[in-house]
Formats: structure tokens, C-alpha cells, sequence
């Protein structure tokens, strides 16, 4: 079970929709301009997501989380700009929401076999047997991203497992080139309560961040990905 995939709701409530919601195309605008960059285009898209009714917890949440694909230095600066955002309307007077924090990990089990799990429950495969490829030839970014993506990211709740795996998609779209990363993060999407419509409508949602070039070519995984899927 995916016990991290929609706090306080069931599968069903939370797929009931064949729309991605306002906060759901928040996130995808938000870390698709992190990812890029573009913080001028950024600026506007934290004011909708903060309209939308995002957290301002779970914005920075978002930004952090891209950390993890398009490196510290564009996470920090949309981190910076968000909090000019939020000086703005504070000035404004605006009371924006804060939203939880992290909860605490009582788990003081081994990280590799935490992050083990949690991408078991991501891909639905069991992560067991002899690494392969890229994994046993480098076995040290196989603990990497065990220990920390899966096990010190993907367990923290301020996001649940469908926002994080939105956040990806949205980065690894921006990046470009990654297109076997970006096929295995939007099955994982498809595994944690993203519909085929929803994602076909990721691709255009993203695309005044991304460019035509980058959105045909995410466009593109999509189709192969929901193709498989069908088979």
C-alpha cells in the first residue's frame, strides 16, 4: 500500500477528478521554473499556487524536492525568490497558510532498506536481487539515491508521494534529455493515482514553461508510457 499517497483521503476521492485541480497545475508551473530558472516567470506562478490554496510549506516543499533533479543552486534561487513572494504579500497584508511541517521519522531502521521500500511502493516492484546497469557500475549513487531521495525526501509527509511525483515529471520535462528517467517517474505516476487524461494534460499545462520542443518531447514519453500501460 502506498501509505504516504493521499493524507486523509481514499484512492478513489483522490482520483475521482479527470482534471488536474488548480494546486496540482501550481506545483507543475513552479517547478517547472525552478527547474528552468526562470524566475521572473516564477514570481507570478508561486502567487497562483498560493491562490490556489498550495501551502506556503508545501511550496517550499516543492522547490526542495527539485533539488534532487535540476541541483541546489536552481532550488535555492526559487527559494529566494519565494521569499520575496511572500514578503510582497505580507506587506500586502496577506496572510498566507503555512501548512504542517515534517513529521518526525520514527523508523531507526537501516535508510537503504527504508528507501527499499518506499520505492517498492512507488513502482510496485519488490527491490531485491543483483544490481544492474548504471546501479553495478557505480554502486555508491544506488545508495545515494536509496538512503537519501527515497528514504530522506520521499518520507517526509509535507508532500504526498502523487505531489512529489508531479514535482519530477514537471522537473525532469524541463531538464530534457533525461527521457528514461522522465518514462519511469510518469508510470510511477500512473501508479499512485494519476489518470492518463491528467497526464496527457501535464504536457500542456507545462508547456509555456518548457517550450514546444521540450513539451513534444515529453509528449512523446507520455504516449510510449500510456502505450505500454495498454499492452
Amino acid at each position: 500500500m502506498l501509505s504516504n499517497l493521499f493524507t486523509g483521503k481514499s484512492f478513489a476521492q483522490a482520483t475521482e477528478s479527470e482534471d488536474l485541480t488548480a494546486q496540482q497545475q501550481g506545483l507543475i508551473s513552479i517547478a517547472a521554473y525552478t527547474a528552468n530558472g526562470d524566475l521572473k516567470n516564477l514570481t507570478p506562478s508561486l502567487t497562483i499556487g498560493l491562490d490556489a490554496g498550495l501551502t506556503v510549506n508545501e511550496i517550499k516543499e516543492a522547490i526542495v524536492h527539485a533539488y534532487a533533479y535540476c541541483g541546489f543552486p536552481r532550488s535555492i534561487r526559487g527559494l529566494q525568490t519565494f521569499m520575496t513572494v511572500l514578503n510582497d504579500r505580507k506587506a500586502k497584508g496577506i496572510q498566507d497558510k503555512v501548512g504542517k511541517e515534517a513529521s518526525p521519522i520514527s523508523n531507526e531502521g537501516s535508510k537503504y532498506e527504508r528507501g527499499k521500500k518506499v520505492l517498492g511502493e512507488l513502482t510496485g516492484a519488490p527491490q531485491e536481487g543483483v544490481l544492474t546497469g548504471y546501479g553495478a557500475f557505480a554502486p555508491v549513487i544506488d545508495t545515494f539515491l536509496k538512503e537519501h531521495l527515497f528514504a530522506d525526501i520521499f518520507e517526509r509527509d509535507v508532500l504526498t508521494y502523487a505531489q512529489r511525483e508531479l514535482v519530477t515529471i514537471s522537473v525532469l520535462s524541463s531538464i530534457g534529455g533525461v527521457e528514461p528517467m522522465l518514462s519511469s517517474h510518469l508510470s510511477i505516476s500512473l501508479n499512485v493515482g494519476f489518470t492518463p487524461q491528467q497526464l496527457k494534460q501535464f504536457v500542456h499545462v507545462i508547456e509555456p514553461a518548457i517550450g514546444k520542443e521540450k513539451a513534444k518531447a515529453a509528449n512523446a514519453v507520455v504516449t510510449e508510457v500510456l502505450k505500454s500501460r495498454q499492452k
